[in-house]
């Protein structure tokens, strides 16, 4: 007697190639995940153009193409060369930096909310810039350098403190929390202890932006980009790994705290640089990684999408905060913060009914 087959329904299959290289290499590429970094690589690379064309003079995104290849006027070259053009790549540097630095730590937590926003990672940046600003009346290069000290000093304390049994988890959310919590209080404190100059300094700081950007941001954090995206390349198989637990992790090759540990220098390094060039711009770690696994549909830390999907959001509203007020031009920090709380309470909605939190 013949059973009647029953159809079971089927997961679609998403579009995965596997390359062969000499020696046996195999290589799987992810279709979509290519096609969406390529389309933020444009996007991030159009609101680059508008961006530089933005401003009291402004020049047409025709004008600023022909002047970037060497056939505008003197006039041009000097407004898009030695004005514009740095601060574009300053954004761009900067919201890859911090993309990227979120999709490390969420991958390390294995928790949406482990950004450096929630972990005090930038807070610790903010205290470092504001010690030199109140206390030492230190110059730009001076700030520069105590916001990344305060950042690498945050971080490693945040990782020693959260280290017991291993760093993931709820644990470094938490602990960066208490974190966070403490240095905030620190600031406040720093800022009433601040003459009135300096107090408007440094609050202009804490705000996040772009102006005023030139080369001597752009080349450290070019180096320091060079660096360490090709070394968190390297370890994005063992960080997919880590997001199905240790135990499989260590079943299946990872060493897992060595992982775990250069993602986490990594990440602090990058986000304390890009705190130190631009100030503390609030939630671009926060949503980049988790609107690249959106539109990329695959697990794992996703991070040349979020790269690429934090130079976007960076540059955007940049642009946005230049153009939507008129000739009131918001620092880019407060834009995004906007954006990023309204995304925060979605998120922890979303969460919430799933019932993760």
């Amino acid at each position: 007697m013949n059973t009647p087959r029953t159809s079971h329904p089927t997961r679609p299959v998403r579009p995965v190639r596997a390359l062969r290289g000499p020696g046996g290499l195999s290589v799987r590429l992810d279709v979509r995940a290519l096609i969406v970094v390529a389309l933020l690589l444009i996007a991030a690379l159009v609101a680059g153009v508008l961006l530089i064309g933005t401003g009291d003079a402004p020049i047409p995104p025709v004008d600023v193409l022909r002047t970037l290849a060497g056939n505008g006027t003197r006039f041009q070259e000097f407004i898009v060369d030695e004005l514009r053009l740095p601060r574009v790549l300053v954004g761009l540097l900067v919201g890859a930096s911090l993309g990227l630095g979120g999709a490390l730590f969420q991958a390390v937590s294995r928790n949406p909310l482990g950004s450096p926003d929630v972990l005090g990672l930038t807070q610790g940046s903010t205290a470092g810039a504001l010690t030199v600003i109140v206390l030492l009346s230190g110059s730009a290069t001076e700030v520069t350098a105590g916001a990344l000290a305060g950042g690498l000093v945050t971080g490693l304390g945040l990782y020693l403190l959260a280290r017991e049994r291993g760093v993931h988890g709820y644990r470094l959310v938490l602990v960066g929390i208490g974190v966070s919590a403490i240095v905030t209080a620190v600031n406040g404190y720093l800022l009433t202890q601040a003459d009135l100059v300096d107090a408007a300094r440094a609050v202009v700081w804490m705000t996040g932006s772009l102006d005023g950007r030139d080369w001597s941001q752009v080349w450290p954090l070019l180096a320091l980009c060079a660096v360490l995206v090709p070394l968190v390349l390297v370890h994005a198989r063992g960080l997919r790994m880590l997001e199905m637990g240790d135990d499989i992790a260590y079943a299946l090759g990872v060493r897992v705290e060595r992982v775990r540990l250069v993602a986490m220098i990594a990440a602090v390094l990058l986000t304390a640089a890009a705190t130190a060039a631009a100030g503390p711009v609030s939630f671009v770690a926060l949503t980049a990684p988790q609107l690249a696994r959106r539109l990329t549909g695959s697990p794992g830390p996703n991070l040349l999408p979020s790269l690429c999907m934090g130079a976007a959001l960076l540059v955007t509203a940049d642009w946005a905060a230049q153009r939507a007020f008129g000739a009131d031009q918001l620092p880019v920090g407060v834009v995004t913060g906007v954006l990023g709380g309204v995304y925060l309470l979605w998120l922890l909605v979303t969460e919430r009914r799933a019932g993760r939190i």
